[in-house]
């Protein structure tokens, strides 16, 4: 899940030069464009079924090269999205190849890819945890659950505007840089990273937090808060595997250590998410 550190998303990838010198019609029909298109429709998929959506609510897009991006349309369940659904834009908002009109929150996603380049995928919806959080314009308190301070840390809260113009869009530039994932309020959830897949594994993770804190307050017992010395290594680790946190500020750079540790780190922790949304399924 972590994002590559800034300055090395700003080195060209295998294949950009001609990929950019392309038309937006032979960009969008692509095998790149094919495969992410497929991801977006897995994503879209999962997140019905998990009922982080509704209706037509919801919207994914992610970014192909640095001119264009593709989004999920307007008026379309995310359990029912097919390939020629997923639309082509440019960064404007120009929608360039597809046969629906794009997501009228599309202007949500290109505010946050122009403002971060780390952010190579979006992913907004409304899981119900995480939104009754955004309703009362509160973030679950940190230091409780280890994933979620791993991957997630301080979660934002963006100020209300009417979903769809450029001032809603424009509420997430404030946290945009130190916060992958930003609860908005009275509306829902919008997470960043550099997949698709990612993305929504972030949507999870800020979920599963929401509802595990709301069961603990029911038991009536004292919270058990990670120990300050615990959180100075998981913002070490963070560090490591190029994710953001708000609280590096006030937090000391880390030693190196070796890509291989950080990977084996990496895949036990996802582990552990996927444990834990499997486990909440079965409640």
């Amino acid at each position: 899940m972590p994002a590559a550190e800034e300055e090395k998303e700003a080195e060209p990838v295998a294949g950009e030069s001609a990929r950019e010198e392309s038309s937006p019609l032979a960009v969008a029909s692509s095998t790149e464009a094919q495969t992410l298109r497929a991801e977006i429709i897995r994503v879209g998929r999962k997140l019905w079924e998990r009922q982080y959506v509704d209706g037509n609510g919801g919207n994914i897009s992610v970014r192909i090269g640095s001119r264009y991006v593709l989004c999920t349309p307007t008026l379309l369940s995310k359990g029912d999205l097919e390939l020629a659904d997923i639309c082509l834009s440019d960064l404007e908002g120009k929608i360039l190849a597809g046969e629906r009109l794009c997501t009228s929150e599309l202007l949500l996603h290109l505010e946050i890819y122009k403002a971060n380049p780390r952010a190579r995928a979006v992913v907004h919806c409304h899981p119900p945890y995480s939104t009754a959080f955004a309703i009362t314009g509160s973030a679950p308190p940190n230091g409780l659950i280890s994933e979620y301070e791993i991957f997630i840390g301080p979660a934002a809260v963006a100020p209300y505007e009417t979903p769809g113009t450029q001032a809603f869009a424009e509420t997430v530039l404030p946290y945009v840089q130190e916060h992958n994932t930003i609860l908005l309020k009275n509306h829902g959830i919008v997470c960043w990273s550099d997949t698709v897949t990612h993305a929504e594994w972030l949507v999870e993770i800020m979920e599963s937090c929401c509802k595990t804190y709301l069961i603990a307050k029911q038991l009536g017992q004292p919270l058990n808060f990670i120990p300050d010395n615990k959180i100075e290594e998981i913002l070490a680790l963070k560090r490591r595997m190029g994710l953001p946190d708000a609280r590096f500020s006030h937090s000391p750079v880390p030693s190196s250590q070796p890509q291989g540790e950080i990977a084996g780190e990496m895949e036990r922790l996802i582990g552990r998410v996927a444990a834990r949304m499997a486990l909440d399924d079965q409640d």
